[in-house]
């Protein structure tokens, strides 16, 4: 029986070790800059859905913004609310947004819950059968099933809360106690979060059920999911998901094709920076032709050690290049940024690693926008001065033993 056991335990390790068919070599020719209505156009048509116009979006900082807003968005709801999230686990927030949630659906309100089987495994089991109980349809993604062995390594990243179609919320934030507060210590992690209305809504609604459908098999759809939305905005906004199954090399083409289209300057905010070869190259030519890039991460506080370690593996390409690198000092950055000269920003549960880029469901908002860049590149200058540069000596300086757990994680970087 123990062999059989370890079998079949060697078996799912093995399936779930999953590599690209081919190592990534896309090479996106640099035939205009970010501003080029061009970029644009290829963004809508080759790589994702339209970009759309009308469109409001606010930043919401750490838990003290982010939760009131998305919980005063829950209780309002008239009709329809769908909500997919990596996190959810048991505590003062889960429970807050439990109760929300069931009071909803027990005023009729159709409420689609879409939990990662993994992620949420913090979740108690009477929590989520209150939830059931109360009326709350919820779904696990890829809970562990004979036939679903081979995709346990594909969760659902996403942060996606829609509300009566017309609302919609996206960024890093989960439903966990960690966010909660402003970031004011190591207990309290730093993330951003945004709400969205407008056009752009509907393609937030649309991310939602591609999982919804795989998982369930029914299709939401109707006006109290998919109302007509009036512009309310300026801003042009895409939403941007990706998964293995619907092609995950496309938020890495995304992200090519801006980098490549760079003039100027590069920000990133980024959680977990384990980026591959090809990501490194093309960061690395943008230097080369004056691109100026800078890369927040987390420092001692990160939550996952083992990426941490991994991350760094590569740093002395990019330092050696000019590429700035910098380390969050006060807690866990979660945040997951980018903006590109100051004009187009991507923003939402994507991180700058290959397990978001070949193995997670992401989503994420393209935000083509001055004015909102120039407000999150304030930010992200806020943030700038909580960190310390991380110099190419500091990383020539590293001991035997931080060089060695490069060595030994290198090969399943793109697993972490």
């Amino acid at each position: 029986m123990g062999s059989v056991l370890g079998t079949l335990v060697v078996m799912t390790l093995v399936l779930n070790f999953r590599k690209p068919e081919k190592e990534p070599a896309h090479r996106v020719a640099r035939h205009y800059n970010i501003i080029d209505p061009q970029l644009r156009r290829e963004m809508s048509v080759l790589l994702g859905p339209a970009i759309v116009a009308g469109n409001r979006i606010q930043v919401l900082q750490n838990g003290d913004e982010i939760f009131p807003a998305m919980l005063e968005a829950i209780r309002g709801a008239q009709r329809t609310i769908t909500f997919e999230t990596y996190i959810y686990w048991s505590g003062e927030v889960g429970e807050q947004f439990a109760q929300a949630l069931i009071e909803r659906a027990r005023s009729g309100v159709c409420v689609h819950v879409m939990l990662d089987w993994v992620g949420c495994d913090k979740i108690s089991n009477a929590l989520l059968e209150r939830m059931k109980s109360g009326g709350v349809q919820v779904e696990r993604y890829h809970r562990v099933r004979w036939y679903t062995l081979g995709r346990l390594n594909n969760r659902t990243h996403r942060k996606v809360l829609v509300i009566d179609g017309v609302l919609g919320f996206t960024g890093g934030v989960g439903i966990a106690d960690q966010w909660s507060g402003h970031a004011q210590d190591p207990a309290h992690w730093r993330d951003m979060h945004f709400r969205v209305t407008g056009p752009v809504v509907a393609q937030m609604q649309a991310a939602f059920l591609d999982n919804w459908i795989k998982t369930t098999g029914h299709v939401l759809h109707g006006a109290d999911y998919f109302p007509d939305i009036e512009p309310c905005g300026t801003q042009d906004i895409q939403m941007f998901i990706s998964s293995p199954e619907g092609g995950s090399d496309s938020m890495r083409l995304m992200y090519l094709t801006a980098i490549t289209a760079a003039e100027r300057r590069i920000d990133m905010e980024a959680a977990y920076f384990v980026p591959d070869p090809l990501m490194i190259r093309e960061l690395i030519g943008a230097r080369r032709r004056g691109v100026r890039i800078r890369i927040l991460v987390p420092g001692s506080h990160i939550d996952s050690k083992v990426v941490g370690i991994a991350s760094k593996h590569e740093w002395g390409l990019l330092l050696g290049n000019g590429v700035q690198i910098f380390v969050y000092r006060p807690t866990m950055l979660h945040c997951k940024l980018l903006i590109f000269d100051e004009y187009m920003t991507s923003v939402g549960s994507t991180n700058f690693d290959m397990r978001s880029f070949e193995l997670n469901d992401e989503a994420s908002l393209n935000v083509y926008d001055a004015g909102f860049a120039q407000q999150l590149t304030q930010i992200f200058e806020r943030d700038l001065a909580a960190s310390k540069p991380y110099t190419l000596e500091h990383w020539e300086r590293r001991g035997w033993r931080e060089r060695f757990e490069e060595f030994v994680l290198n090969p399943v970087r793109s697993q972490l």
